[in-house]
């Protein structure tokens, strides 16, 4: 069976999520970087600023002077990763397993799997479009490079697969820096051997490269020749989410103990939000101020991922503990049983309890 590797990434991810918050820049290029009066560089930039000159790691006022009519942003991590997990959420939505590939891209192994990997590929592009109004682009074929470099070459919003025994073709013409392992040192050492391409570098006999680069030449030898069997380390989704928090100075006052359990379930129901998740189960861990901890935990009905209910069910925990007699110093709120709206859940009592 013919193994089939799937890359999809969100290119120029700061600065697309940049445009898709602010719509009334549709037409207008973007750059994210660090303060320009302290000398911050350029993070990521729309295609149309790349297009006219912009380019990574450039201070942010160069960047400005190269492409006047662009919009600069500073750098916003908080937003940023609050994206990277809804795209996570989204794609697995699509394909439960994948390997996440930095904050906005990842793998997945579709071999085997009845639907044609294309149609793969356009309907988590499709299902991303739709939720999030942003563009991913994809690229497939028989290992993880393949993948990759072919995403690349695909386009903003394209897809491109890399049939099985074209892999060498079409890793020929590019630069010897797209082989992974493959930086400046390594780049000039296989140029003074000769070899500035992919292809010239397959030409090469693997001992040649073992010579020079040691066991890393052996492994740029076989990406070089399209042979990549590095498998995909799929994850699945979290099975369980959860936050705690510090009781100031400990206490047995449910009222105030309520008021920290609010602040946390309206967490978690916004985390379950991003992920597009539910939650069936949910766990109350208490430290007390003697160091001893009790969990206590229950399943729900139904799941839910409304903080009122998460809530709810977390004071009935409360009420099944010891927090009025000695101090709590410490909560800890867990919801398990994730999974998404719509699957087949499991009608339990609502209080079939375990200590």
């Amino acid at each position: 069976m013919t193994r089939t590797v799937l890359f999809v990434e969100m290119p120029n991810f700061y600065a697309n999520i940049e445009r898709a918050d602010h719509p009334e820049l549709v037409d207008r290029p973007i750059i994210v970087g660090g303060d320009p009066r302290k000398k911050g560089s350029v993070q990521s930039a729309t295609a149309d600023a790349i297009a006219a000159g912009v380019k990574l790691e450039m201070p942010v006022i160069d960047a400005m002077r190269h492409c006047p009519e662009a919009r600069a942003f500073r750098t916003n991590m908080v937003r940023y990763r609050e994206v990277s997990r809804q795209l996570f959420a989204w794609l697995r939505r699509g394909v439960e397993q994948l390997e996440p590939f930095g904050l906005a891209a990842a793998f997945f192994d579709l071999t085997g799997l009845p639907e044609p990997p294309d149609e793969i590929a356009k309907r988590l592009q499709g299902l991303v479009h739709r939720e999030l109004g942003l563009p991913i682009r994809a690229g497939l074929g028989s290992g993880k490079l393949i993948a990759r470099l072919a995403s690349e070459e695909a386009g903003d919003g394209a897809i491109r697969q890399i049939a099985a025994g074209e892999e060498g073709a079409f890793l020929a013409p590019f630069s010897v820096v797209r082989l992974e392992g493959v930086g400046e040192k390594t780049a000039q050492t296989l140029a003074e051997l000769g070899a500035r391409t992919i292809g010239e570098v397959a030409k090469f006999d693997p001992a040649k490269l073992e010579a020079a680069l040691g066991s890393r030449g052996l492994q740029i030898a076989a990406l070089a020749a399209g042979w990549d069997d590095r498998r995909v380390r799929s994850s699945g989704r979290a099975q369980s989410v959860s936050r705690e928090t510090g009781v100031r100075d400990g206490t047995r006052d449910g009222a105030v103990l309520g008021e920290y359990i609010q602040e946390l379930a309206q967490g978690l129901a916004a985390e379950l939000g991003r992920q597009g998740m539910t939650a069936l189960r949910v766990a109350l861990k208490f430290d007390f101020v003697d160091q001893a901890a009790v969990t206590r935990s229950l399943t729900l009905s139904e799941p839910t991922a409304v903080a009122s209910e998460i809530q709810a069910a977390a004071m009935r925990l409360l009420d099944r503990s010891d927090a009025g007699s000695r101090p709590i110093t410490r909560l800890r709120l867990q919801l398990g049983e994730l999974r998404l709206p719509g699957a087949e859940d499991r009608q339990l009592d609502l209080f079939s309890a375990s200590s």
